[in-house]
């Protein structure tokens, strides 16, 4: 019988990943057996499939079902990348790509433009945050995937593309057509002196791509040339990490010559490694505070592990994530690769921060929380007490707070992105100072209403479900006492915009700041509310307050 002609790419590819994942991996006696004979099996059952099935069927979208659903049994992070999303991973690993500097995401069902890229074409040209692309190259945003736009607006530098928005205030659609050129993307996005406490650098970092570690080395080699250094915030709040190698260069800034950084641990003796810093430090004794939170990860929590470990300086702000999952890339046929996790990192002390085990139990890689019970001590260099499985635990907390129901309802409906377009439309430019004043929130709330916006609190759940419970007991005397709870529940839903009208304030200003300012001056305008940057300039400013809390009183 002869194979349909679509069928030999999928068995090829098959055939060729099994032989680099043999010459990658080559399995003991017992394993090799049973990979031979499942892969035989899986052959077989696959093109029985593709050439007699009784409906005509995709061969590569049914190997690539195929592909996924073995793929969903392990972690998240081991994956399938095509040749398509390849291009994301060069940009992960490069930092650079071929683009219009666009950043868009979904809001509201519909294809916005979170923030332009500044010195873009996109930012030169005036594209804002808060435009509406409605078509890419002629093509309609409709059903688009965040992704998929992206792809759509990349390409060789030179070429030009066109997007049509459509802006709140404007009475026609905007065109705009754009040139593509090679968009690098910073590591550090700000590193300066803070006004609030002179002596006292900041630097942010994004991400941990390629040139992470030299970024961060310029940026603090600037900040010693311009004065004295009596202190340093390192921001990777929101970093969800990237290379190994960057975590480690970064860290051997601030840590002895030849300190342990992270080790790392699988299943075969090739994962094995320790990583040390590997060059004298750049500022070995500058008091140092680490910001980190919940969206902190990875190569992230590595940075913060080994400074925390070594007593460098202090952790401050929530806990990290809680991902200790090591990944290599392995090349295989057609442009395509294998994102595996291959082992787990420890920090110098030991510890291992994944937060989450993945059971295989053939139906999917379910994660489950490592148990408190189960969490272990460690020791760091200076005699505190630490813990794994549960992230990086700063050594000084300091949250924003709980956010309120209303906050999270606005969040999830984009209510404030969706406002500050209103807001951009009739007013002037604005700068850094801008000032959300009581008049500015009372405006969100009567737009609100012309929207429609509506939510259920918890308590307005779980009174609906004691109606239901009393009605089916045949409680019916109760309803009065309901009713009166339902009144009560009410209005202090609505005294939660008055209650939570400081955090909104402040959501409002930053959202609309987007509109007029730049990256930098965004960032400069939240330090005044960062409570958690607050707490660490008063630490750094504050040397018995710093050592106290480096000893762990």
């Amino acid at each position: 019988m002869n194979r349909p002609l679509r069928l030999v790419l999928p068995v090829a590819i098959a055939a060729l990943a099994l032989g680099v994942l043999l010459g990658s991996f080559w399995p003991r006696g017992d394993d090799f057996f049973a990979l031979k004979k499942n892969f035989t099996i899986f052959g077989k059952l696959y093109e029985e499939l593709a050439t007699g099935y009784v409906d005509d069927l995709d061969a590569e979208q049914l190997m690539r079902t195929g592909i996924d659903a073995m793929l969903r049994t392990l972690d998240p992070y081991t994956v399938f990348i095509d040749e398509a999303d390849n291009e994301d991973l060069s940009i992960l690993t490069h930092g650079r790509y071929g683009g219009v500097g666009l950043s868009v995401g979904q809001r509201a069902g519909r294809m916005v433009v979170i923030q332009p890229l500044e010195g873009s074409s996109a930012f030169e040209q005036g594209v804002r945050t808060g435009d509406v692309i409605t078509h890419i190259a002629g093509v309609s945003t409709a059903g688009m995937s965040s992704d998929e736009a992206s792809h759509l607006m990349r390409g060789d530098p030179g070429t030009t593309v066109a997007i049509t928005v459509e802006r709140e205030g404007e009475p026609a659609p905007l065109e705009f057509r754009l040139t593509r050129s090679e968009v690098q993307l910073k590591n550090v996005t700000y590193a300066s002196y803070l006004d609030s406490t002179p002596g006292v650098g900041y630097v942010k970092l994004e991400r941990f791509a390629r040139d992470a570690a030299n970024e961060v080395r310029q940026a603090v080699e600037a900040l010693q040339g311009e004065r004295s250094l009596d202190g340093l915030v390192l921001d990777l709040r929101g970093n969800p990490g990237g290379l190994l190698e960057a975590a480690v260069d970064i860290s051997g800034l601030f840590l002895p010559q030849n300190s342990v950084v992270v080790s790392t641990r699988g299943r075969l003796a090739e994962t094995e490694r320790v990583y040390r810093s590997r060059s004298a430090p750049l500022a070995p004794d500058v008091p140092l505070v680490v910001l980190v939170d919940g969206g902190s990860a990875s190569a992230s929590e590595i940075v913060a592990g080994a400074i925390q470990d070594h007593d460098r300086g202090l952790v401050l702000g929530e806990r990290t994530f809680g991902k200790g999952l090591v990944q290599v890339i392995r090349g295989l046929p057609y442009h395509t690769s294998l994102k595996m996790t291959t082992a787990k990192y420890y920090t110098p002390s030991g510890r291992s921060i994944q937060a989450v085990e993945y059971s295989r139990d053939g139906v999917g890689g379910r994660a489950v929380a490592v148990a408190d019970s189960l969490r272990r001590a460690f020791t760091t260099a200076g005699g505190r007490t630490v813990y794994d499985g549960k992230g990086i635990e700063p050594d000084v907390e300091v949250g924003f707070g709980a956010m309120s129901e209303l906050e999270e309802a606005l969040l999830r409906q984009a209510a404030f992105f969706l406002f500050a377009n209103r807001y951009a439309a009739t007013h002037a430019d604005q700068n850094a100072e801008l000032t959300v004043t009581d008049a500015d929130l009372q405006a969100f709330r009567a737009w609100l209403g012309e929207e429609d916006f509506s939510y259920r609190t918890d308590a307005e759940h779980t009174l609906d479900a004691l109606a239901a419970d009393l009605a089916e007991a045949g409680y019916g005397e109760a309803s009065d006492e309901l009713a009166a709870l339902r009144r009560e529940v009410l209005a202090e839903k609505e005294a939660d915009f008055e209650r939570h009208a400081l955090r909104l304030k402040e959501r409002l200003r930053r959202e609309i700041l987007a509109r007029y300012v730049g990256g930098r001056a965004q960032i400069e305008a939240s330090f005044p509310e960062d409570v958690q940057l607050n707490r660490a300039t008063e630490l750094l400013a504050d040397a018995a307050a710093y050592r106290a809390a480096l000893q762990g009183r």
